[in-house]
């Protein structure tokens, strides 16, 4: 399979991080050093949101909020979509299979027989939504893109993650897990175009995906996830998730590289989902990468925030515009998500 385009889209309310910062003290009971001291700590220094800032206070509870998720999310990930497509030199009449990821938000029919209508893709496209993935679902979502192209190699797939995490927020909730996601996590949509093997005509500037291997971790659901009810979403966020990364990580990522006759040593392009100051440090230290290593995955958060399924599809962005290895140089893709489970991609550029 080979990446024809990636394009990620935000929304056009854009905030410093001391705005948030400031609105999340006036609109909760949260101590405000508290909150402060959380939201520095993210590293992040702006991002966008679904909604005016001032806007939130109007949501009215789940189902207000659950209704911005799908307008919103429609019309990002359309946008996404569209511009993957016009990058890629595909037009939407070309596209034969459709992966929806989200877990911000429900709608059922799900949003990608929105997002297919509104684009124009064909009546006979096959979709498959994907939900409660969270951060991993970006890399997941590759993973399936490239089963389905492995089976179809004349087709051309395409991959489209949303996330507003923004209208998770839970205004009552001054738990720790809750003041660090008020802090983190922003709102995006990103899209991948790919290509089956007999459809890559050499033209695009994109890696293949030449292997792919998830990994489900036993007793660990409560690390990271949602707790849902008529609050809607309440985050998930375990203090000892960074002590699980740092203890599995590397053995995992030397299992994968070495089933394919690689050494981390031997691979120069990283591109990571950038979860939190905490684990992107961990996944440095932990596979001895130089300092530079992951500047990019640092530059997405720090810009950003951590846009679950999407950042990691941002960075896979970046790297081919700013950091593309030479030809035939292996690369690795990955992220960590609810499960806890990590997602491993092999890339050959």
């Amino acid at each position: 399979m080979r990446v024809a385009a990636v394009q990620t889209v935000v929304p056009d309310h854009r905030y410093d991080q001391d705005q948030i910062t400031q609105a999340v003290v006036q609109r909760t009971d949260a101590d405000e050093r508290l909150v402060r001291r959380f939201h520095t700590a993210t590293q992040v220094t702006g991002r966008s949101l679904a909604l005016p800032i001032d806007e939130y206070v109007k949501l009215g509870g789940f189902t207000g909020a659950n209704d911005v998720y799908i307008e919103t999310a429609v019309e990002l990930a359309s946008r996404a979509v569209r511009d993957a497509l016009g990058q890629s030199g595909f037009a939407p009449q070309d596209v034969d299979h459709l992966i929806f990821c989200s877990s911000t938000g429900v709608a059922t029919p799900s949003l990608d027989a929105r997002v297919a209508q509104r684009v124009g893709l064909r009546e006979d496209i096959t979709r498959v939504p994907m939900f409660g993935l969270g951060c991993a679902a970006g890399a997941a979502g590759l993973s399936r893109l490239y089963d389905h192209l492995r089976g179809w190699p004349e087709r051309v797939a395409v991959l489209v993650c949303v996330e507003l995490c923004s209208l998770t927020v839970q205004r009552e909730d001054t738990s720790v897990a809750n003041l660090v996601a008020s802090g983190l996590f922003g709102d995006g949509s990103a899209a991948v175009v790919a290509v089956g093997d007999q459809r890559d005509n050499g033209s695009h500037r994109g890696p293949r995906v030449v292997a792919t291997r998830s990994r489900l971790y036993p007793d660990t659901q409560r690390l990271m996830g949602w707790d849902v009810g008529d609050h809607g979403f309440r985050v998930v966020l375990a203090a000892d998730l960074v002590d699980h990364v740092e203890a599995t990580l590397a053995g995992d990522v030397g299992s994968f590289l070495g089933d394919h006759g690689l050494s981390v040593d031997e691979v120069d392009s990283w591109v990571c989902h950038p979860g939190g100051p905490k684990v992107i440090e961990i996944i440095q230290q932990e596979l001895g990468l130089e300092p530079d290593a992951l500047d990019i995955t640092w530059n997405s958060l720090r810009t950003m925030g951590n846009l679950s399924s999407v950042s990691v599809l941002n960075v896979l962005q970046e790297t081919i515009a700013h950091r593309r290895p030479p030809d035939g140089e292996p690369g690795l893709l990955m992220a960590l998500g609810p499960g806890f489970s990590a997602e491993l991609v092999l890339l050959r550029w």
